[in-house]
């Protein structure tokens, strides 16, 4: 048995309660974890409100940090007392958990509870999207939506790594201060009219790549702030999701490039998913990459922070306490 947060049915934020729920040994495999900290995405809220089905009774989170307390039989890749995270174990809002070995992450003494949770779902997405759906190079320009968010600090912490000129949205000049302390080159506040402010700051040309994780209510002004041969890559729908498009419109723009990606097909081999990592935990443990950690939540308040995040009232990474 374990504390937990149950869900029994599809719904709002009240569906979300702490209970005792039962929690089966590791096999094969398998590892029990002590969960020191839960990351909050925004899809633990789509899967809680019914729009991606899940069996009921559940346990919410995939993503966290925290120790080994026992491994299944004949585990070698982790051993009872590693330091781990992860962003792919199911049950994660809770006080222990049974996950994958192959799917967890070696953490190094520099690199606390706290930043170990934030980094894995966000600072994977990010590294991914920065070296490989789009490869930025020095030199170029590329545009971040939500470039305050949990995300959007990584991505464009990477993005400066990499040698690129940062433009970034945000919604209000709170938002817009994180976001040049985050390494920011131009920070637009509000959504209206961004393509045009965007070509204006590029002398008309446009940027490389255009990273949007808003979806709907950007879309069309992300395809129109592209240069000639841009790329724009849409990795998630915060503000609903895009209509289908018709492909002429990417000839129109200029040989434009549209690409959706996942996270799991970045990280799909464990070769490939600590590659990834080891680059973030080196970042992250020379001071080069920082972990905005906006908020923490007892466990048992878990359906307040989802609706925080849902709510865009929050910046960096929400995490639940056990």
């Amino acid at each position: 048995m374990t504390v937990a947060i149950s869900v029994q049915r599809a719904g709002g934020p009240e569906v979300l309660q702490i209970a005792e729920v039962d929690l089966p040994a590791p096999g094969p495999g398998q590892a029990l974890l002590e969960v020191a900290a839960a990351g909050v995405n925004f899809i633990d809220i789509y899967r809680r409100s019914g729009v991606y089905p899940v069996e009921y009774p559940y346990t919410p989170g995939h993503e966290g940090a925290g120790r080994v307390l026992a491994v299944g039989p004949g585990v070698t890749l982790v051993e009872v007392g590693d330091r781990v995270a992860w962003c792919d174990v199911p049950g994660s809002y809770a006080a222990r958990t049974v996950g994958a070995v192959d799917r967890l992450i070696p953490v190094p003494d520099p690199v606390d509870d706290q930043q170990a949770a934030a980094f894995p779902l966000q600072g994977l997405t990010a590294h991914y999207l920065a070296t490989d759906s789009y490869r930025i190079q020095p030199g170029d320009t590329v545009l971040i939506h939500a470039g305050a968010g949990g995300a959007g600090l990584l991505l464009t912490q990477i993005a400066k790594i990499k040698g690129a000129t940062v433009i970034t949205t945000v919604s209000t000049p709170a938002k817009a201060e994180l976001s040049r302390r985050a390494g920011a080159d131009h920070v637009l506040v509000g959504y209206d009219g961004f393509a045009g402010q965007v070509r204006d700051l590029t002398g008309g040309a446009g940027v490389q790549a255009v990273y949007d994780g808003v979806g709907k209510d950007t879309f069309d002004g992300s395809m129109d702030a592209l240069a000639r041969r841009g790329t724009l890559v849409l990795f998630g729908g915060s503000s609903g999701q895009v209509p289908p498009v018709d492909p002429q419109r990417l000839n129109r723009g200029g040989s434009l490039s549209l690409t959706r990606p996942t996270l799991g097909d970045f990280t799909a081999t464990r070769e490939e998913l600590l590659a990834r990592a080891d680059d973030l935990l080196t970042w992250i443990a020379d001071g080069r990459l920082h972990i905005t950690v906006g908020a923490t939540y007892p466990l048992a308040d878990a359906g307040r922070a989802q609706e925080d995040l849902a709510a865009r009232r929050t910046t960096g990474k929400l995490l639940l306490i056990p």
